[in-house]
Order: structure tokens, then C-alpha cells, then sequence
């Protein structure tokens, strides 16, 4: 796993998702490249506790944002804390963006909410499978279960050359899983 420096910020964080309850289960995977997948996304607290875990176990974990929330003193925040800027207005897509990613760098661990928003849907967004299949780097799913405070850390899957299985897979590897304010 792609790690971060220890540090002062870590200790706090762990202090924090302790006294809050919170407990992570499963094994990190010692693998330079993949695909973070984190959901059920229903709050913005999953953002919170997602950075709280990412700091304090110093996990190298990198997310996607619009290019323009990197201007400024926020960009240089956003930089640190893992953004990767997203210019949506490109001539080559997000998809295509991220995979030129992976191929720049020698450890990328990305991390992406599959419903692509907080609201319930009935079907994820498909980009998080096209960026590993094409990047050829596995799926680490991640869920938030809030009735008992767990993120649970699932085995890595291949992205395979049939979308719809794979995402059938994932699905039921979530399943049992509760966001705070819906099931997945």
C-alpha cells in the first residue's frame, strides 16, 4: 500500500475515530496500483471518516475533483490531502485522464464513490470499472456500515472484460452493508 509519513495528524485521527466509535476490519492489500471503491456514499460524513481512516493508517489514497476547486489556497490543501485535478472540459475524458494517471505513476491508489453522488440510485456510474480495466489494476471495494460504526474492507476483484458481472459481484459483496441514510 502506498503509504503516507507518520506523524502528529495520524495520532489525532486515530483519536478521533476512536472516540467516535468507528473500527476498520479487513486487510489492506499490499499491491502498488488500484481501484478504491467506497459505498454505500448516503452522507457527507463518509468523506470525513474516509480521511480520517486514509490519514490515520497513512494510506496514499488519491480522489478525482473538478479542476477548478485546485485554484487557489484550497488547491494546495486538496493536492496534500490526495486531489487529483479533473479537467471535465478536455478533449480526453476523466476516464481517460485518470488511466494516463496510473500509466505516469509507479503507485496510485484512487479512491471513488461508485453512485457518483449522495442521493439513492439505481445504478452505479460504470467509470471506476472502465478506469481498471483499462489502467489493468484490480477493484478494492470498501464499505461504511453505520449501524454497528465498521468500514470493512473487502477482497480485490478484477475488473474482468464483462462490466455487468463484475458490478453484479460488487453489488453483492455490498449488500449486506447500510449507508447512513439508505441501504446500498
Amino acid at each position: 500500500m502506498p503509504k503516507l509519513r507518520d506523524g502528529w495528524q495520524r495520532r489525532i485521527c486515530r483519536g478521533v475515530l476512536r472516540l467516535c466509535g468507528w473500527s476498520l476490519t479487513g486487510e489492506f492489500p499490499d499491491v502498488p496500483k488500484l481501484v478504491l471503491i467506497a459505498a454505500p456514499h448516503s452522507s457527507w460524513w463518509d468523506g470525513v471518516w474516509g480521511l480520517l481512516i486514509k490519514v490515520a493508517i497513512g494510506a496514499d489514497v488519491h480522489f478525482m475533483g473538478k479542476q477548478e476547486l485546485f485554484r487557489g489556497p484550497l488547491g494546495g490543501l486538496l493536492r496534500r490531502l490526495g486531489g487529483v485535478p479533473i479537467d471535465r472540459s478536455a478533449a480526453k475524458g476523466v476516464v481517460e485522464q485518470m488511466i494516463d494517471q496510473f500509466r505516469q505513476r509507479e503507485k496510485l491508489w484512487l479512491g471513488i464513490a461508485p453512485e457518483g453522488t449522495r442521493k439513492p440510485v439505481t445504478r452505479w456510474k460504470s467509470g471506476f470499472w472502465h478506469i481498471a480495466h483499462d489502467a489493468g489494476v484490480p477493484i478494492f471495494p470498501v464499505a461504511f456500515h453505520y449501524p454497528d460504526r465498521t468500514i470493512q474492507l473487502g477482497p480485490l476483484f478484477d475488473a474482468g472484460t464483462d462490466m455487468g458481472a463484475t458490478m453484479q459481484r460488487l453489488r453483492e459483496w455490498y449488500a449486506p452493508f447500510k449507508g447512513k441514510h439508505r441501504d446500498v
